[in-house]
């Protein structure tokens, strides 16, 4: 029965270590293309709906991607109160950016009806991650829909352990990432056929080489996924849309004509406020001269748009000059200031030309980590970075609400940029927020940030392995292969490029590396190039930003000290207390936070460093053995006819018996000590019934120094 119902094609490979399974046919047979893509037992559905005319008047591409991941596809309920998945994690919003970076310059240009990307996580085997199998059932459903999309892609994650490149890494590996010294590299690609379309990553000071030869390693594993897409496609696609792009020429040609001149001289505007002003009055300029019927043309800004590109791309290519009068290779001047903030823990003004970003580290205890509920099981972070990018920065007027997915995203790249030069949780016990305001943006404000960053976090006493610097850069090529490579590039050119990647790193390699490409005909030579250029902006910044500090300064006063301890396994319940008795005494007393994990480790936090002591202290009398030889001071507890108890190690007695009291006979102990005095005793030995054997003669009473049997025959 079920056959004659469903029409159901699956196409499979295997790919690295699992097997790569699209099917289509069976499930969500409206939506325009479905594809289920599975890789070992991680299942993602793609569902691609397209409107079949555009709105009256659209001129921009309204393309939407969404990925979730479903608990039920891992057997889990979500946490919280609500039970039901509610907005998008940072891992869900980042992921459809993913899918969405490679797939918009592929669709024909002038298309511009509406199109919804769905992707849902069915099933998580927690090997392989959900992100790759959705980007590439996404493609499988948009080649099949009949959506004017030229693709299909494919993407691959690619790790880096001992010198080899690795394929889809699992999930457990790449969670290792920041605790493995073995595991460099955490990189995704998507590309089609011929040409590289994006690349994310997160790498521990990886070497220029080392990164371009996983990007193309990444390329030459994507290849088998598209000949899978095209064989499915062959048997199962839908008639295409059709769609004829718009012939704009004669409109563009108009506008040309009018506006050329005004335009050129525009954009000769250094000042970025002033600029703009001056491409509103020139664009107003020839909207004056033209017919209404012209003014109603839905092309009639992509002809302003393909205008501006003309004159920028055209100049730069020919004079090697840039509008605000740089060079293809200059960074815009830096200033950069830490320790601007009287009461935070560590602040830093980073300033770039006409990019600013205000960027201020707190440090906080344990308590502080963040709990991240993901399919494959809760796990803590304890570095936190947020990027803020306020509608002032922009000189605009605007909508303020939460993160939107740029935000969270450019935050997401200067967190990777950072997270590898951070300093073992063991040796740093804290948690790291940085916080990154951008003040004024013109050109990259996430490299800012991560310069900032990195500036305020040493300005709070974090001992970073080394500062981490990041640059954006852009790149132009013209159809007969001539091409320039723009180093910082400025607002207005990062929309005109053919490729803007930013890079960010210390003087020794990559932490971090994003290229979104627009154009098919990038090579791997024009790629070493950028790179290489991009080293010398990166090191430029670099030595700039150690003008205002090249290592971590002193600790700031407000922020929590935090000592750490290690106490045997087997002594953890003590220092517990039965109900939690003992800590919950040491906390009241001390004014400390204290922190016990299973294996022993135990934190104590105050920003007072007095109440850290006295903690540290009642811990430490719980859980240590009094050593042999050693001298204390202790405190008669109790004084009987054989001898004196004395308190002396924590709650430890001992006895010091009557004859090693004192040097001479005494006939009763309490000829010479009364209960309470304090007294120094040292620590001889135990007898056989582990009883602790004091004694006070050897010891000189008033300086605590031991007294050699010479000495003491002399009295």
């Amino acid at each position: 029965m079920g056959n004659m119902m469903f029409n159901v094609t699956t196409k499979s490979i295997q790919w690295g270590d699992e097997t790569l399974t699209l099917e289509t046919g069976k499930v969500a047979r409206q939506a325009d293309g479905t594809v289920i893509a599975t890789l070992g037992e991680t299942s993602v559905m793609a569902n691609v709906t397209y409107a079949k005319e555009q709105k009256p008047g659209q001129d921009f591409f309204p393309l939407t991607v969404h990925y979730q991941e479903k608990y039920y596809a891992a057997g889990k309920v979500p946490g919280g109160f609500f039970k039901r998945e509610a907005r998008p994690s940072e891992k869900e919003t980042l992921t459809a950016r993913l899918i969405d970076r490679p797939i918009r310059p592929l669709f024909v240009d002038g298309f511009k009806n509406e199109v919804l990307v769905m992707c849902t996580v069915l099933s998580h085997d927690l090997v392989n991650d959900a992100d790759i199998v959705a980007m590439i059932a996404a493609s499988a459903a948009l080649t099949i829909s009949g959506v004017p999309f030229r693709g299909p892609i494919a993407g691959a994650r690619v790790g880096f352990v001992d010198g080899d490149y690795v394929l889809n890494p699992s999930v457990d590996d790449m969670d290792m990432l920041r605790n493995n010294p073995d595991q460099r590299l955490d990189l995704i690609v998507a590309g089609t056929k011929d040409a590289v379309m994006m690349v994310e990553s997160e790498a521990y000071e990886l070497t220029e080489d080392e990164m371009l030869g996983a990007v193309t390693f990444a390329h030459q594993q994507i290849q088998p996924v598209i000949d899978l897409i095209v064989s499915l496609a062959e048997e199962t696609a839908k008639e295409p849309f059709d769609f004829t792009p718009p012939d704009y020429s004669e409109i563009a040609d108009r506008v040309k004509t009018l506006g050329e001149t005004q335009m050129r001289e525009a954009f000769a505007i250094q000042d970025k406020q002033a600029r703009s002003a001056a491409i509103e009055a020139a664009i107003d300029a020839v909207k004056d001269q033209l017919t209404e019927e012209e003014l109603e043309d839905t092309n009639l800004w992509p002809a302003f748009k393909k205008l501006e590109a003309d004159i920028l791309r055209g100049d730069i290519i020919k004079t090697g000059t840039r509008i605000d009068g740089r060079d293809t290779k200059t960074v815009r001047p830096i200033v950069s200031e830490t320790g601007l903030l009287p009461r935070t823990h560590g602040s830093a003004l980073f300033t770039r030309g006409e990019t600013q970003a205000l960027a201020v580290t707190t440090l906080g205890t344990g308590d502080d980590e963040q709990i991240i509920d993901a399919l494959h099981g809760t796990s803590r972070s304890n570095f936190l970075l947020h990027y803020n990018f306020p509608p002032y920065s922009v000189g605009e007027v605007g909508r303020v609400g939460s993160p939107g997915r740029r935000e969270i995203g450019h935050g997401k790249l200067a967190w990777r940029a950072l997270q590898a030069v951070l300093p073992a949780a063991t040796d740093f016990p804290y948690t790291i927020r940085v916080v990154s305001e951008i003040t004024e943006s013109n050109g990259s404000s996430s490299m800012a940030s991560v310069c900032g960053g990195s500036l305020s976090m040493m300005d709070a006493g974090v001992p970073l392995k080394a500062p981490v610097a990041g640059v954006a850069m852009g790149l132009i090529l013209e159809q007969d292969g001539s091409y320039a490579i723009l180093t910082d590039i400025l607002g207005d050119e990062d929309h005109l490029g053919d490729m803007d990647f930013k890079v960010a790193g210390t003087e020794k390699g990559i932490t971090s590396l994003q290229m979104d490409i627009k154009v098919a005909g990038i090579t791997p030579e024009i790629m070493a190039e950028a790179l290489s250029q991009a080293r010398d902006g990166r090191l430029h910044i670099l030595g700039e930003m150690g003008k205002a500090l090249s290592e971590a300064s002193d600790f700031s006063v407000h922020a929590p000290r935090i000592e750490t301890m290690t106490v045997p396994t087997d002594k953890i319940r003590e220092v517990i207390g039965s109900g939690g008795k003992v800590i919950r005494e040491i906390v009241e007393t001390s004014g400390a936070k204290v922190d016990i994990n299973d294996d022993g480790v135990i934190k104590i936090a105050s920003p007072d460093g007095e109440s850290i002591k006295k903690a540290y202290d009642m811990i430490y009398s719980i859980v240590a053995e009094p050593e042999e030889g050693q001298v204390y001071n202790g405190k008669v507890v109790k004084i009987v006819d054989f001898g004196a108890f004395v308190n002396f190690f924590g709650k430890r007695d001992g006895l010091v018996h009557v004859s090693q009291i004192a040097n001479r006979r005494l006939n009763h102990p309490s000829d010479v000590l009364k209960e309470g005095q304090e007294v120094k005793v040292k620590l001889l030995g135990f007898d056989d019934r582990g009883k602790v054997r004091l004694s006070m003669k050897v010891v000189d009473q008033e300086t605590g120094a031991e007294i050699t049997p010479e000495e003491a025959s002399e009295d």
